[in-house]
């Protein structure tokens, strides 16, 4: 095959260059990743900011802004509500998750809060029998 030696190879401007939105989602889950790292804020708010990242979550935003801000990541308005007691917490996790309804992320992010509860706390088997048994919370 001959080669005509008056084409020339067209450089493509800006061909490696990234975009402004992948520039943002890149600074967005590195900002995520630290916010896991970080120690201080409190293991359930954690665990919805990694199933957020892990899913490419709409919201990561907002809840990478709450926990930097020091706010509640899951409060009355994210459909959680975050109460005094983990027997109350697991009540209304178990509520959220068992309730009718598509609600997949929701219900997912509140199952991550739900293990995280029960890693987290004293008397993790006793509250495992609460989720286990809803109609144990009518006895209190």
């Amino acid at each position: 095959m001959a080669t005509h030696g008056s084409a020339t190879v067209r450089e493509i401007p800006h061909g490696n260059r990234t975009t402004r939105t992948a520039t943002i989602i890149n600074a967005l889950k590195q900002r995520a990743q630290e916010v896991l790292n970080d120690k201080s804020i409190d293991p359930q708010s954690r665990a919805v900011i990694r199933y957020a990242l892990e899913t490419n979550d709409p919201w990561l935003a907002e809840l990478v802004r709450r926990a930097d801000a020091g706010e509640t990541v899951i409060d009355t308005a994210g459909g959680v509500e975050i109460t005094v007691t983990d027997e109350e917490k697991i009540a209304a996790l178990v509520e959220l998750i068992c309730r009718a309804g598509d609600e997949a992320g929701t219900k997912s992010a509140a199952l991550l809060v739900l293990m995280s509860t029960l890693e987290n706390a004293t008397h993790p088997k006793a509250l495992a029998n609460l989720a286990k048994h809803p109609s144990l919370y009518s006895l209190r």
